[in-house]
């Protein structure tokens, strides 16, 4: 595959799925495929169950192992290992990065979209792309036309600012009128809604 394309391939696996979960075989998994090229491998730190748990509760059960994680790691220094599962804070991605090369945040992100705007700031000592929520969401309108022109329904491009102001007053109203609407004046009626 290495030889097939121009971008860089990518494994995302778990620890483990079921009862095959012995750290040897997440490690000869690892040494195997990198022998192939791969070189970024991003580890959700828990194994999988394949019978018995529905996608929702695979994603709580078992424990997560990040320590497992961080042990590949050291075990590939060469490699560019990530960590992904359950990182809700700026904090926990830090202490994190002390030990792999990268952190992979999901419903952290979705929950709570501006914690992403915070990474470059408290991450990595650089200014942050937007100061504040509203200039955000301001910045976002132009990205919101040119899609709606193109005919991507609204509902899809509004859902990653539904959690923007969680959290703080004016968060419930916010998220009733961009579900109920239509455009982007929607969006801007949805905005003065919400308190300076």
């Amino acid at each position: 595959m290495m030889a097939k394309v121009s971008i860089p391939v990518t494994v995302k696996a778990r620890l483990g799925i079921d009862h095959q979960d012995r750290e040897e075989d997440l490690h000869r998994f690892v040494e195997t495929v990198s022998r192939a090229g791969c070189r970024t491998f991003i580890i959700h730190a828990r194994k999988a169950w394949l019978s018995g748990l529905n996608p929702k509760a695979n994603r709580t059960v078992p424990p997560l192992d990040h320590p497992r994680v961080h042990r590949l790691k050291a075990a590939f220094p060469h490699l560019e290992i990530i960590t992904n599962g359950g990182i809700a804070s700026l904090e926990a991605a830090a202490s994190h990065l002390e030990r792999v090369d990268g952190v992979m945040v999901g419903r952290a992100a979705f929950d709570d979209p501006w914690l992403m705007a915070r990474v470059d700031g408290e991450l990595f000592g650089q200014r942050p792309p937007v100061e504040d929520r509203r200039e955000a969401v301001l910045r976002f309108l132009p990205y919101l036309a040119g899609e709606l022109s193109r005919g991507v329904p609204f509902s899809i491009l509004i859902r990653p600012l539904l959690g923007l102001f969680n959290g703080m007053p004016g968060a419930r109203a916010w998220r009733r009128r961009l579900t109920g609407g239509k455009g982007i004046g929607d969006v801007e009626a949805a905005l003065a809604a919400v308190p300076p």
